[in-house]
């Protein structure tokens, strides 16, 4: 199928090679990816502010871009959650209502397509490392995304999974929540750290690039040898 790889800013600007890998390993199943280069942002952060119109100027910008898509395919539990989610309540009663809806009928989060909609656990990855799992807020309470990355990353080759005490718990990003409670959010994030630290991991893995750029803050302020990397990268692994 033709596979329409949307690139959360984060991913774009900061973390790329998350994006490649998707974009690898979907060719390597044999599915023509796009990625269209228009599309700037998803407009989560005026809408987790509060200031739904300004959310809906970015947002009515996306919908044209995602029209004709095949399926929509986002390596973000986040990003993921306002296409799926939040797209339908935020165009609600507008004339882009019903392309919201379909838009969000064809959005699947990167993890969740491979497994659920594919059929694929296995991709030949191997990656020899102890790692433990962060479960980012939007992807588990609002996509319900639990089980498809353990699947995966049960499937490389070398990898041993020690799940953390607090693998649900928030990291503390939150999108602009870091910035207006950087307090709040900086004891959340050493609490996540620290319960990842006592597994005995070499890294952290999740499917959302923006908790491991607050996670990975973190650590390196801390000094501690642990590090972060996007469930596509582990899955690319040879």
């Amino acid at each position: 199928m033709t596979v329409t790889l949307f690139v959360p800013c984060f991913v774009d600007a900061l973390f790329p090679r998350a994006g490649i890998c998707m974009v690898e390993i979907l060719e390597r199943l044999g599915h023509q990816v796009v990625v269209p280069e228009k599309i700037a942002c998803c407009g989560q952060p005026p809408f987790n502010s509060g200031y739904w119109g300004e959310a809906r100027a970015v947002a009515e910008k996306v919908l044209p871009q995602l029209a004709a898509a095949e399926v929509i395919v986002i390596g973000s539990g986040s990003c993921g959650a306002m296409l799926k989610v939040f797209y339908p309540q935020l165009f609600a009663g507008t004339p882009q209502m019903e392309l919201a809806k379909q838009i969000s009928e064809r959005t699947w989060e990167f993890s969740e397509f491979l497994v659920k909609k594919l059929g694929v656990t296995e991709l030949g990855a191997q990656f020899p490392h102890k790692v433990t799992f962060h479960d980012g807020c939007h992807g588990l309470r609002e996509l319900g995304v639990k089980k498809s990355p353990r699947e995966l990353l049960g499937k490389v080759a070398g990898l041993e999974l020690a799940e953390m005490s607090e693998a649900e718990t928030c990291c503390g990003f939150g999108g602009t929540f870091s910035a207006k409670f950087p307090m709040i959010s900086t004891a959340m994030g050493e609490v996540k750290c620290a319960s990842a630290a006592e597994t005995g991991a070499e890294f952290i893995v999740s499917n959302d690039s923006s908790c491991l750029m607050q996670i990975q803050g973190l650590l390196s302020r801390q000094g501690s040898p642990l590090k972060t990397i996007h469930l596509a990268e582990v899955l690319n692994q040879k």
